[in-house]
């Protein structure tokens, strides 16, 4: 797989394997009759393998309502394009992927965060407004999320969107990666669920040539979606798999067996009976721009 041949997720979500798609694809297996995805995240992973049948889960039920708006939205791709423009303009964002309308002087005073400078108030007013309804609007979490601080999705104990506005921008690497999304959708069979790992598995039949591709929280890194993943969430999850091995049924996990001076010795001690392959990673550290220490790796059962 080539770097032009790779597709990614249109919401750059945090966990993103687009960095790393080519070494774990390369290593799933050649013909896969239905995909199972149970931590799907971002997607970018299930939108770079072909197989007659996907399954996609998350238990983040607005990340899967985006997912789901957007395999819709693939049907009319106009209409979709036209009603982000219409919020765009509304709450006055930047839009370089049509044109460039940030002020020269907002560039000059602030030379590398003159997007946030300039998109904050009509951030602030679309968070606002997506506030004050009791249901979440697929379109609004999907542009706050593209314009939000490290793209996340983020709410408050009271059920409000809190993320900050981030110095980001709907360019046109946003509109490729829709655009290669709406492609990548189109005809298939897909189901997406919003379940939380034990009863996804509980609710699936698996056959001979199926495929399931792990990719959960990982127990020793500190990001936001990490914080209600355990010990015993770890240990759960390696018994369900181990289950899945006993049926024949081929899996790949991604996790991480070291992290800035951290140890996972739950993974480490049960890994052994299996396949580990290393995973070259280069992931930044957002609060000081340096490499993250870390030891990536999938484990397969074939």
């Amino acid at each position: 797989m080539t770097n032009t041949d790779i597709k990614r997720s249109p919401l750059f979500y945090v966990g993103d394997k687009y960095k790393l798609i080519s070494q774990i694809v390369h290593l799933f297996p050649k013909e896969i009759d239905k995909y199972f995805e149970p931590f799907v995240g971002g997607g970018t992973v299930f939108l770079n393998v072909k197989a007659s049948k996907y399954f996609l889960n998350d238990n983040d039920k607005n990340l899967v309502d985006i997912h789901k708006f957007l395999i819709q939205s693939s049907k009319d791709m106009s209409k979709f394009y036209g009603n982000v423009e219409r919020i765009i303009d509304k709450y006055n964002l930047s839009k370089s992927y049509k044109e460039d309308i940030i002020p020269d002087v907002l560039k000059k005073k602030w030379k590398k965060t003159y997007y946030a400078h300039f998109n904050r108030e009509g951030y602030l007013k679309l968070r606002e407004c997506a506030n004050k309804n009791k249901k979440n609007d697929p379109l609004i979490l999907y542009m706050l999320l593209i314009y939000g601080f490290n793209r996340m999705l983020r709410f408050n104990g009271g059920g409000k969107f809190n993320l900050p506005v981030g110095n980001v921008d709907f360019n046109k690497n946003v509109v490729k990666a829709l655009d290669d999304y709406f492609d990548c959708v189109q005809g298939k069979k897909i189901v997406f669920t919003s379940l939380d790992f034990m009863n996804y598995f509980s609710k699936k039949q698996f056959e001979k040539n199926d495929f399931v591709y792990l990719d959960p929280p990982y127990l020793i890194t500190a990001s936001e979606y990490n914080k209600n993943w355990s010990e015993q969430s770890d240990v759960d999850l390696y018994k369900l798999i181990d289950e899945l091995h006993r049926k024949n049924v081929k899996f790949a996990l991604s996790n991480v067996t070291h992290y800035n001076g951290n140890r996972n010795e739950i993974l480490m001690k049960w890994m052994k009976k299996y396949r580990i392959h290393k995973v070259k990673s280069n992931y930044i550290n957002y609060h000081n721009n340096r490499k993250k220490r870390i030891n990536e790796i999938l484990i397969t059962n074939y």
